[in-house]
């Protein structure tokens, strides 16, 4: 039987681990490592910086006036309400999905599988105009938790389905065997082992719940995200648009060190990856069958139905004329090409963090893995114009190019493959590693040979993930691509902007169609992955 280590169990060899860690350091691979690190995170803190700057030259006399007001009080309530409703249901769902799908006999569990995933194809504030479309009285907290909800639960979803995939049901049996009923197992034995895949993909529920700005812009919701935006537009480099955004750094900050004292540092991996006997399947019946797919049918209508539903009427309201090809096929070129490029570049770069947060966790490493996160979280608008102030005064060739948009990408979309990797690399055995280094490779070789290929399927999540943000991104793209550049998101923004609904549907619908081929790949690749 494969060696398993519960999540609440920890791994008795970690002094060992640790001390492999720190002479790995002294090596030039170690040193390779770290140093990639430290520069990664050195360019995540560039925003930041921008953000302590603007304080500093408003000084202490203007900063307590702008940000001690009822208007921040009143985002500040609005966005943590809107955090601990929204997340906690993401993951209800997204763990009650993956369970009905992967450990139970539903009717046609594998096409809800897929149909639980392919949500990530559509846009959120596609979302959002959908559910503005067929109820435009909408708005407010409730129609944010909601279109939240719909939106993002596939970010709990996946991780927690393909952790399932992996799980060795020996310690099931051990538990049966020991007198506890199947929801005792559940809650004692399989979720603590989902712990690392729940807080990853709640942490990227919150990051994203923070940042956003198009689906509560069109809900007519207001957070801190919608009013930095309005204050950009409005005054363009005003100090309270600078000064709300530290504040929302601050709660990146918080829901950081809250998902990081929930992940822990136990061990995932088990020795012999792949010899785990095939998962036992629940049995549903009567009541608890219909129940079943009677949530799998309404998450399907609300998360596809509605906002294909909606589309498919502004299609046929706006016949011929909206396909204007000449604009919309350059846009299409144009997000594969960001798209593609920002999604390599941002997963090579999530890599040597990845393995430093897994391989030896410390202070070092959340430092590095801190400044990442703080970043993603603040609006694409404060990245670009921290960017757009570099590039002017440090670094002018670059200004308003293709460079400068792919480096806003890894800023703000690092953690979507940090996440994936992590899990990933979570789960190759520390012991092949070593084995590889005893074998005379050094520690980058052992790096690439053994970890990355058993992690690869994280990686191609991770980079999915990336891909799909880049695909669905807006703030940014608008103020730093060259001048005339048009993607699908901002094409579709621009008309939706001017209320031509149906001139915006094209674009919509090209989003969703070009994202849906890479869900699927995901899927079918989480299915290998678990050899199934």
């Amino acid at each position: 039987m494969p060696e398993i280590l519960p999540a609440d169990v920890a791994p008795p060899t970690s002094a060992n681990l640790r001390r492999r860690s720190r002479g790995l350091f002294a090596s030039r691979g170690g040193a390779w490592v770290v140093s990639l690190s430290v520069l990664v995170s050195l360019l995540a803190l560039l925003p930041i910086a921008f953000v302590i700057g603007v304080y500093l030259d408003t000084g202490w006399s203007k900063v307590v006036p702008l940000v001690f007001r009822p208007r921040v009080g009143e985002l500040m309530v609005n966005t943590v309400l809107l955090a601990v409703i929204t997340v906690p249901l993401c993951i209800a769902l997204g763990v009650t999905l993956a369970w009905l799908t992967e450990r139970t006999n539903l009717p046609g569990r594998r096409a809800w599988s897929l149909l639980a995933t392919a949500p990530l194809a559509v846009p959120a504030f596609v979302h959002s105009y959908a559910w503005v479309s067929l109820v435009p009285p909408i708005h407010g907290l409730f129609a944010g938790v909601l279109v939240s909800v719909i939106a993002y639960f596939p970010f709990l979803y996946l991780p927690v389905a393909a952790t399932l995939r992996r799980l060795d049901p020996a310690i099931e049996d051990v538990a049966e065997s020991m007198g506890l009923k199947p929801w005792a197992v559940f809650f004692r034995v399989v979720l603590p082992q989902l712990r690392l895949a729940i807080c990853g993909g709640a942490l990227l529920v919150g990051l994203h719940l923070l940042a956003e700005y198009g689906l509560y812009a069109m809900i007519r919701f207001d957070t801190f995200t919608t009013a930095i935006f309005d204050q950009f537009k409005s005054t363009f480099n005003g100090p309270a648009a600078n000064l709300m955004a530290g504040v929302l750094a601050l709660c990146c900050l918080l829901m950081l060190t809250a998902e990081s004292a929930a992940r822990g540092h136990a061990r995932y991996a088990r020795v012999g990856s792949g010899s785990a006997r095939e998962q036992r399947v629940v049995n549903l019946r009567g009541p608890a069958t219909l129940f079943a797919l009677l949530l799998q049918i309404a998450t399907c209508a609300l998360a596809l139905g509605v906002p294909l539903i909606t589309l498919g009427k502004w299609l046929i309201a706006g016949g011929l004329e909206v396909w204007n090809l000449p604009e919309l096929l350059p846009a299409l070129e144009q997000t594969l090409l960001f798209g593609l490029a920002g999604a390599a570049l941002t997963t090579c770069a999530a890599i040597p963090i990845a393995w430093l947060s897994i391989r030896s966790p410390g202070r070092l490493q959340r430092l590095l893995e801190s400044c990442n996160y703080i970043t993603s979280a603040l609006p694409g608008i404060v990245v670009a114009l921290a960017l757009v102030t570099v590039t002017i005064h440090f670094a002018r060739p670059i200004y308003q190019t293709t460079i400068t948009v792919l480096l806003a990408y890894l800023l703000m979309f690092l953690p979507r493959a940090l996440v994936s990797l992590r899990a990933g690399i979570a789960q190759a055995p520390v012991e092949l590693e070593n084995m590889a280094r005893s074998l005379g490779r050094s520690p980058s070789h052992a790096l690439w040979l053994i970890t990355l290929r058993l992690a690869a399927p994280g990686a191609a999540a991770g980079a999915a993930l990336v891909f799909l943000a880049i695909t669905n991104e807006l703030t940014a793209t608008l103020l730093l691509a060259p001048n005339g550049t048009r993607t699908l998101a901002t094409g579709f923004w621009a008309m939706t902007s001017e209320i031509d609904y149906a001139a915006a549907a094209p674009y919509a619908l090209m989003m969703i169609v070009l994202s849906l081929p890479l869900t699927g790949i995901l899927y079918h690749q989480s299915k290998k992955t678990a050899g199934r």
